[in-house]
């Protein structure tokens, strides 16, 4: 047998990058994958020995260009991949520090929405669970 016990569990990270804009609103920053096609919370799978914490930061900055100091965890969210494994990713509220977005081949386009249009634009509604969470830390 090989692969081990965790062969099909993957382990990833992200964060919900977040600032406010015009009237102050929340807005947070969702991508494009255009492997894909879809729109969501960056993220990307966790490497060997990687905290989950390290593996947001990492895969936010690859994903959006911008660096970002980490916050509280917003919560996790379980689903079953494309290649039928067990995936568990885990989300922190971010906000960024410095940088800017470069388009590339696995992330071409940025959007900063409100939380509601993004909810609307969200690929993957099992992710809207983590922006309303973020949406009740920060209110106000």
């Amino acid at each position: 047998m090989s692969g081990g016990p965790q062969a099909n569990h993957v382990r990833a990270a992200g964060g919900v990058v977040w600032r406010r804009g015009e009237d102050d609103r929340l807005e947070v920053l969702l991508v494009h994958r255009p492997k894909y096609d879809d729109w969501s919370i960056p993220k990307g799978k966790a490497d060997p020995g990687e905290s989950d914490e390290d593996c947001a930061r990492r895969e936010v900055e690859e994903e959006t260009g911008l660096r970002c100091e980490i916050a509280e965890h917003l919560g996790d969210v379980a689903y079953v991949d494309r290649r039928g494994r067990h995936k568990v990713a885990r989300y922190w509220a971010m906000r960024p520090v410095a940088g800017e977005f470069v388009p590339g081949a696995e992330v071409d386009e940025v959007r900063w929405l409100p939380i509601p249009d993004a909810v609307d634009l969200l690929s993957y509604q099992r992710d809207a669970t983590v922006l309303r969470a973020l949406a009740q830390r920060v209110a106000g």
